[in-house]
């Protein structure tokens, strides 16, 4: 039998259009309709990113067509079917926005099928992280078995993802973090080699372990005379946030020297079909990982859809190990 859909839903909006965490609150709105090509989903659980809490404070717009709503990501049932997917399968999906609702509509090729064993929770961490990882690590980056990846962050919701993908595909870990317990999540990861940036100089360290091949920073400017010096020769440095400082002074002689690479992407702005590209990239790569137990979701905390504001202020107190997911 098919589902019923409801004509109204709720879904969260911020208050006076940006604003702190509590000016996230619950409303009433329609339930969007899939046009061609796209799936309805029933939402029951979407991941809680940086990026919404960017786009909460008014700086990071979502791209023209996107929706208002916050949610990059979610995973949920599909209502209504397109291209492989019919009503009833179980997905994940990326989205442009709306993912902070109780339905969403998104790409019929931006879903992936929730892996075996997982459910809406652990599905719902997955695609915002694992494309961006995917992304900037091995396309950007072009990690390589055997080279070496230095991940900052380790314990955000990109970091717990990034350690794990770079270990699945042979590659070396140092991460940082900032605390003693945050080094042993690292560890506890699968990091080779976890630096508290509270204690010791990171950059030290990955010189004396041989030096970095790729590095994935979300930092920026405070981090970048460290990384930069302890590359090795063709190194990479990939930018995907400066939640530290986006103005990066540059020694171009040292850069000429090594041989180096600095690059940076988003995810939301590129295109549907570049996205598109992306997800059946990571279901051919990333998701037999996640079969093998070599990938995992790691979901520090949940909570109910009308406590976004809570799931913001957690998320914004770097106090999380991984990701933070709504309960739709």
């Amino acid at each position: 039998m098919a589902a019923t859909i409801p004509e109204h839903m709720t879904a969260i909006a911020i208050r006076d259009g940006h604003g702190p965490a509590d000016a996230l609150h619950a409303v009433e709105v329609p339930v969007p309709q899939p046009g061609p090509g796209e799936l309805l989903l029933r939402v029951h659980a979407a991941g809680v990113n940086r990026p919404d809490v960017m786009q909460r404070e008014g700086r990071y717009p979502p791209p023209p067509g996107a929706p208002e709503t916050l949610g990059l990501e979610v995973a949920g049932e599909v209502l209504v079917g397109a291209g492989r997917w019919q009503p009833g399968d179980r997905v994940c999906a990326l989205l442009g926005g709306g993912g902070y609702a109780q339905y969403a509509v998104v790409d019929a090729r931006h879903a992936l099928p929730i892996p075996e064993g997982l459910d809406f929770v652990q599905a719902a961490a997955l695609p915002e992280t694992v494309f961006t990882v995917y992304a900037n690590v091995f396309e950007h980056g072009a990690l390589q078995p055997g080279e070496r990846m230095l991940v900052h962050g380790a314990t955000s919701g990109i970091g717990v993802a990034a350690i794990q993908m770079a270990k699945a595909a042979g590659a070396q870990v140092i991460a940082t973090a900032r605390g003693a317990d945050k080094v042993v999540a690292a560890q506890t990861l699968g990091a080779d080699i976890a630096v508290d940036t509270t204690r010791d100089e990171f950059g030290a360290v990955a010189k004396a372990a041989g030096g970095i091949d790729v590095a994935l920073d979300m930092v920026g400017a405070p981090y970048f005379e460290q990384t930069l010096e302890a590359l090795n020769p063709g190194g990479r440095i990939v930018y995907i946030s400066t939640l530290g400082g986006a103005v990066l002074h540059v020694p171009v002689a040292t850069l000429m020297r090594k041989r180096a690479v600095i690059t940076g992407s988003t995810l939301r702005p590129r295109s549907a079909d570049e996205k598109a590209r992306l997800a059946a990239a990571v279901e051919r790569v990333v998701w037999p990982w996640i079969a093998a137990g070599q990938v995992r979701a790691v979901v520090d905390r949940t909570f109910p859809l009308e406590h976004a504001a809570q799931a913001h202020a957690l998320l914004e107190s770097g106090r999380h190990t991984g990701k933070v997911v709504l309960l739709a």
